[in-house]
């Protein structure tokens, strides 16, 4: 019986065990996750979310205190169009985070930075245009697209002398979507290095809407694969979402998958960025505790836990420090939800908007418990403590299981003494 360690991700000459850990934001997908793939040989990525957030965090830069002042004369304010990120910043931080990282890298991997359209950051084309160069000029492996068609991202790079170095790929969930992007970058005579296809069961944004139920991710990647040998193209295809074993990510890759590409079992990983408190919430889930909800306001369908604290949370909205879900003039759909809240029940002293979240803030602060489908079965992954709370998993011990496991086993980790 194979293993995925039977197979290798090749990019040329360029050998790699075929496991992609995923790019959750905001800072999930940490540095320490994405170096401990790099190490194991496989790939990682590290997210580009909220950056200026994530190194005042770890940078001390003052990035976030330093806009808010700027701004705070229009903090009760509901149009927030005047407030602009400095992209001299989002560049700084940038390199800062994604350098750092690349210095630290030792192994045989490489890493990748995920990179959401949907942040839109009330410029949506210049900031997307300096998040994306900026990585390339830090050094980074490869740039995943994702949360958005992406038609002009790669026009956005194409004056950086990385353009044609670094390896580019797009996250898809239909062959239309697909189609839709090659044809739009066609006249750059850059095909993107490999192509990263989401099904329905993967956590965080989908790609697809409240009928996520009605689609499969085997059928989705036999379409693309079909597609790109029909079109003559050797693009390696990447199957995410829903693949929690060894045994599952096997099955795509005899059926033409380059490599899988995998997140929810790294959520209760040491080295991920989740708060350990907010793990043990992971673990506990039951089926019934995860739902697909409409609550962010880029108007994607998005999986987390039903007890997430984002949920009916009525927090004022803080664009002046955060921001980064405007779009080009300056509207976010939870500001008109809670402002529509607030003109309902102008004496509340605390309001819930059951509609909408504000996901920066709620991403910033870990209350946006966003999840896998098979999220439920972490539980199976660890040893349960004598407190009733579970191990936490060390990434070596999840990658290597997917490496290296056969007939849909799980190997537990050696318990704690």
């Amino acid at each position: 019986m194979k293993r995925v360690d039977d197979f290798r991700l090749r990019f040329g000459k360029r050998e790699l065990v075929p496991i992609i850990i995923g790019g959750m934001g905001v800072d999930i997908s940490s540095r320490e996750l994405a170096l401990e793939a790099v190490r194991l040989g496989g790939i990682g990525h590290i997210s580009d979310a909220m950056l200026p957030t994530v190194t005042d965090r770890h940078y001390k830069t003052k990035f976030v205190s330093d806009k808010q002042k700027q701004y705070k004369l229009n903090i009760l304010k509901a149009d927030k169009s005047i407030v602009q990120f400095d992209l001299a910043q989002v560049t700084e931080s940038t390199h800062l985070h994604v350098g750092k990282t690349m210095e630290a890298k030792r192994g045989d991997g490489m890493i990748f930075v995920n990179c959401m359209e949907k942040l839109t950051m009330n410029s949506p084309r210049e900031t997307l245009r300096v998040r994306l160069c900026g990585a390339l000029d830090a050094g980074i492996d490869g740039i995943t697209l994702s949360a958005g068609l992406h038609l002009g991202s790669f026009s956005l790079m194409e004056d950086n002398p990385r353009f044609r170095d670094a390896k580019l790929g797009i996250i898809v969930s239909s062959l239309r979507a697909l189609q839709l992007f090659m044809r739009k970058t066609a006249r750059l005579n850059r095909l993107p290095d490999y192509i990263v296809v989401e099904g329905p069961l993967a956590g965080g944004h989908l790609g697809f809407g409240l009928d996520w139920a009605e689609y499969d991710l085997h059928t989705i990647v036999a379409e693309i694969v079909a597609h790109l040998k029909a079109e003559q193209l050797d693009i390696p295809v990447i199957a995410a979402g829903g693949v929690f074993t060894g045994s599952d990510a096997v099955d795509f890759l005899e059926k033409g998958c380059a490599a899988v590409q995998v997140a929810t079992r790294f959520t209760v990983a040491k080295e991920c960025g989740i708060p350990e408190k907010v793990q043990q919430e992971y673990f506990k889930a039951s089926e019934q505790d995860i739902e697909v909800n409409m609550i962010s306001p880029t108007g994607y369908p998005m999986r987390m836990l039903k007890n997430s604290p984002a949920i009916g949370a009525g927090i004022r909205p803080n664009c002046e420090a955060y921001g980064y879900l405007l779009d080009a003039h300056g509207h976010c759909a939870y500001i008109d939800a809670y402002n529509r809240e607030v003109a309902l029940y102008p004496d509340a002293k605390k309001i819930s908007v059951m509609d909408k979240t504000c996901l920066c803030t709620h991403m910033r602060n870990y209350d946006c418990w966003t999840c896998g489908q098979y999220t439920y079965r972490l539980k199976d992954t660890s040893h349960r403590n004598a407190d009733g709370t579970y191990q936490i998993l060390t990434a070596e011990h999840i990658f290597k299981d997917y490496q290296f496991s056969t007939d849909n086993k799980i190997a537990l980790p050696p318990p704690h003494s």
